[in-house]
């Protein structure tokens, strides 16, 4: 006997054998079991979800010969004839390939006779949407007054190009695209119905390549045996359909947790020799992140992955959510832009560099400081429209906002801040060479000396000092910022101290809520009492008030910007 193709061999001869579509299954079950039946149905959705196929079912269900009924017998002679293609009374046509309007006259000149051997005489037009207008018009005609005998099933892959008219008339259903794990849990029945050996992590690959469809992952799963002469194996599929290993796409991450680009390029040109689908591998990384990021949120979920869960668990430790945040955005933006690239594999190595390059590195200490926009008097809204509008800033903190300053009234004098206060730790001393560390003070001063950078930074510049005996120092980090912590910005900064007081130690950081100013709260207050200071001096200066006299104009406060500061 000769070989069958699975698409073939596993298509649904009932409901029951569907996969997904539940929605469109419960429509025409109650539709029969009701004898509510329409005399038009049209079929809609993308190549492979099944359109035909529930179109045949739903033929068997109205003349199976033990009745009309939603779950047909499948061995009666009317089952067995429409199973195989043959049955008389269903007129199964492709609509492409009759154009025509005196092809579809034809197809219509029979409507009006009895059924030969069935209930019913069902005419099932695939692609409908292909019919000219003159063909549309001719079908309308019969749609409007259908003899009782007689049921249309239409399915379309566009429904939008057929006519108000004929969707009028018709029950529409949509079918949707099926779910990968749909797909997937099909795949591995057929497998194992088939006796064939595989691989579990060769089955995710060929539903996400079908792409919703499946008709296509099966037409792939019958290429991926073929190509592995009898086996269906991780590494074979993935060549055959140019993607890459997990291990690869976990190379990646891990480049990119351990800040290197030249791992990132090393794994990239790894993957080169196999001629892969560089947008595929970009795909699959962009999964991986947003893995991680669920993962983060509820590490539940993360943990119930069946693969490669330890791996996952440290890499979700290793990148602050932030980061991932940022990969996944560039990385969809960078799929968009991939075709543009000179090549593919310069594309992915741009998008990969990119997510490096643009990690908000101070992004813990800019959150703290005021924003800077330039410096101007804006006049009331009513004077003069060719002056420009007025743009409303985001209202700063109370003990930012200036003076009101009202012309002809005395200018208030500066109040002077308190002056930042350390609060007194527990001083152990102890001199390493020409080094010491016994304060918070000096922590702030060694914080800004040391040779590191990126996290490392931000971490180290929102840490206080607790203790420090010349073998361990241990500090405590702002409760806020732990979102900072990975294991390597904290190797890094204490690769700096080693490096710094010439010697071994261990470092120990605890994360709570912090009573002294770390270097990154101190930095943002002196820039906030320098913002602040500007501008009681920009509302006290002669011209500023000469031009609120005369335009009765107001200070937009955060507008004003330190001249020193910008010209730098």
């Amino acid at each position: 006997m000769s070989y069958q193709a699975l698409a073939r061999k596993w298509r649904p001869r009932c409901f029951a054998d569907l996969v997904g579509q539940k929605h469109v299954v419960r429509a025409l079950e109650n539709a029969i079991i009701k004898d509510r039946l329409h005399h038009a149905y049209l079929f809609a959705g993308t190549r492979g979800v099944g359109k035909t196929t529930v179109a045949r079912i739903f033929a068997k269900c109205l003349n199976c010969e033990q009745g009309i009924t939603a779950t047909p017998c499948g061995v009666c002679t009317a089952c067995k004839e429409i199973d195989e293609g043959r049955f008389i009374d269903l007129l199964e046509v492709d609509a492409a390939s009759r154009t025509k309007v005196d092809q579809t006259r034809e197809l219509l000149d029979n409507v009006p006779y009895a059924p030969t051997r069935g209930r019913y005489k069902v005419y099932l037009i695939d692609e409908v949407h292909m019919f000219s207008n003159s063909s549309f018009n001719a079908l309308l005609k019969t749609l409007e007054e259908p003899p009782d005998h007689v049921k249309f099933l239409l399915a379309t892959t566009d429904p939008q190009k057929l006519p108000i008219t004929v969707l009028s008339r018709c029950l529409q259903f949509n079918l949707k695209r099926l779910l990968a794990e749909e797909i997937s849990s099909q795949l591995e029945h057929i497998l194992k119905s088939e006796a064939i050996p595989y691989d579990l992590n060769a089955i995710n690959p060929l539903a996400k390549a079908a792409d919703g469809s499946l008709r296509d992952a099966l037409s792939l799963l019958d290429q991926a045996i073929v190509f592995g002469n009898g086996r269906v194996l991780d590494t074979e599929v993935r060549s055959m359909l140019g993607t890459m290993a997990h291990d690869l796409i976990f190379e990646l991450a891990e480049a990119l947790a351990a800040d290197s680009p030249a791992r990132l390029l090393e794994v990239v040109n790894t993957v080169s020799d196999h001629t892969p689908d560089f947008s595929g591998i970009l795909s699959e990384l962009l999964s991986l992140i947003h893995q991680l990021a669920v993962g983060q949120m509820l590490p539940e979920l993360l943990a119930s992955d069946p693969g490669q869960v330890s791996r996952k668990q440290k890499l979700a430790q290793d990148i602050s959510p932030q980061d991932l945040q940022l990969y996944y955005q560039i990385g969809v933006l960078g799929q968009r832009d991939l075709k543009l690239a000179p090549d593919a594999r310069v594309g992915l190595e741009m998008v990969l560099l990119r997510m490096l390059a643009f990690r908000p590195l101070e992004y813990a200490v800019e959150a703290q400081s005021p924003p800077r926009v330039s410096s101007n008097v804006a006049p009331r809204s009513n004077f003069g429209t060719n002056l420009g509008s007025k743009v409303t800033p985001k209202p700063l903190p109370v003990s930012q906002v200036p003076p009101l300053v009202i012309p002809g009234a005395p200018v208030p004098e500066a109040p002077v801040m308190p002056p930042v206060a350390t609060p007194s730790l527990p001083k152990t001393t102890v001199a390493v060479g020409l080094k010491t560390l016994t304060s918070n003070e000096d922590w702030h001063n060694l914080a800004g000396s040391l040779d590191i950078d990126g996290r490392s930074l931000v971490l180290a510049r929102n840490c206080v000092f607790k203790s420090w005996d010349g073998k361990v120092l241990c500090l405590h980090l702002d409760s806020n910022m732990a979102v900072m912590r990975s294991k390597n910005a904290e190797d890094k900064l204490l690769q700096a101290l080693q490096n710094y007081f010439g010697t071994k130690l261990k470092l120990e950081i605890s994360s709570e809520k912090l009573e002294s100013d770390t270097p990154a709260q101190r930095e943002a207050k002196n820039k906030q009492q320098k913002q602040l200071e500007q501008q009681i001096a920009f509302s006290r200066d002669p011209f500023v008030q000469a031009i609120q006299e005369a335009f009765q104009g107001e200070i937009v406060a955060s507008s004003v910007r330190n001249r020193v500061a910008t010209e730098k």
